[in-house]
């Protein structure tokens, strides 16, 4: 009886594993084929992580100075002031996979986006690239302009009015094309001063402007405006032509926007001034700059901390206003520093220098 019981269960127990090991086979080739799919099923997602970095002190391969300058002597560095940069890949066009897209969705140096939100149609991918463009030379030219003007050397201007602003009192006062020549009487001719004229009043007090309009003189009073930051402005965009007393060359053509302004004008400081305010110090950071020298915010700061890191810096210069992206994401073995102005900027390098960066700002 235990013989046939044992006779009679045996085909029943092998028929139990067989189909254990069926399903078991077919998970795993379930499992391998999604792996397959994720290694390499082109995704339509763009994938932005950090960019290249450059030295706006150093050369490039070929030995030619990344900033040249002609016109005013020129000083070596012993340190690195590096400009970072975001890169940014699309499925459609870069062989990167849907697993690829997964494992930068949780990485905290990337970001991942469907393709449309940062590329578009290609009239309107075109139309980003040019002002990137366009946006990088106008960043050269202020970045030279404020460097100059920290260093204590004016820059003439011509203070054209390119727009009055709507939602200001400007419209109806100025027209395109008045050039600025006083506030409240007081001549203006360099856009640092027509600046500091502003600023130094309250946002709603009465400013007398006084324009050339077609060669006719004339003067308008208009009530200033919070510019958005707690200060005066008379609600005009301006297309100043500056007589700069140097030529700057930038030899960089992989790189577009604004975002690096604040790096150049510390370069061009840097490399006009005898001092050697870096003593080795290997300095990253980012920041717009505006020809009066105020650093103003950009995007990507999260990538670009973990690409300074990658160049090898150990300090970074971060707007004042991206230091709510900047808090709880620096990485390991870098030091961040909020500036507000090139003023700060340049206060700071020297500070890392000459190793008394303890008081300097984080975020």
């Amino acid at each position: 009886m235990t013989t046939t019981e044992a006779s009679t269960d045996a085909p029943a127990a092998r028929s139990s594993d067989d189909r254990r090991g069926t399903v078991l086979s077919i998970a795993g080739l379930a499992t391998s084929v999604l792996i397959a799919t994720l290694t390499v099923l082109p995704s339509p997602y763009a994938i932005g992580g950090a960019g290249p970095t450059f030295d706006t002190l150093g050369s490039d391969a070929d030995g030619v100075p990344l900033v040249e300058i002609e016109g005013a002597p020129t000083y070596d560095s012993t340190g690195e002031l590096r400009l970072t940069t975001v890169s940014v890949g699309r499925g459609g066009s870069s062989a990167f996979t849907l697993g690829q897209v997964i494992a930068g969705y949780f990485s905290p140096s990337q970001y991942v986006v469907p393709e449309e939100q940062v590329f578009g149609t290609a009239e309107e991918e075109e139309a980003v690239q040019e002002q990137a463009a366009q946006d990088w030379i106008s960043s050269q030219e202020h970045a030279t302009v404020s460097a100059l003007e920290a260093l204590g050397h004016p820059v003439p201007a011509v203070l054209t009015v390119h727009s009055a602003i709507e939602g200001t009192n400007a419209p109806g006062v100025f027209e395109a094309d008045d050039v600025i020549t006083a506030i409240d009487g007081e001549p203006v001719t360099t856009f640092a001063e027509l600046s500091d004229a502003v600023r130094g009043r309250e946002p709603g007090d009465d400013v007398s402007v006084t324009v050339d309009r077609a060669g006719t003189e004339l003067t308008e009073s208009v009530a200033t405006v919070d510019n958005g930051a707690g200060e005066a402005a008379i609600g005009v965009s301006m297309d100043p032509s500056f007589e700069l007393p140097i030529d700057v060359t930038v030899q960089i053509d992989r790189v577009g926007g604004p975002s690096a302004g604040l790096m150049f004008s510390l370069g061009i400081m840097d490399l006009l001034t005898e001092e050697d305010e870096l003593q080795g110090a290997k300095v990253a950071g980012t920041g717009t700059i505006s020809a009066n020298g105020d650093v103003g915010p950009i995007g990507g700061i999260g990538m670009k901390l973990y690409g300074a890191v990658d160049a090898g810096a150990e300090w970074f210069l971060a707007p004042v206003e991206n230091c709510a992206a900047v808090v709880d994401n620096v990485p390991e073995g870098l030091q961040v520093v909020a500036v507000d102005t090139l003023d700060d900027a340049y206060e700071a390098i020297r500070a890392i220098g000459a190793g008394d960066a303890g008081a300097l700002p984080s975020c």
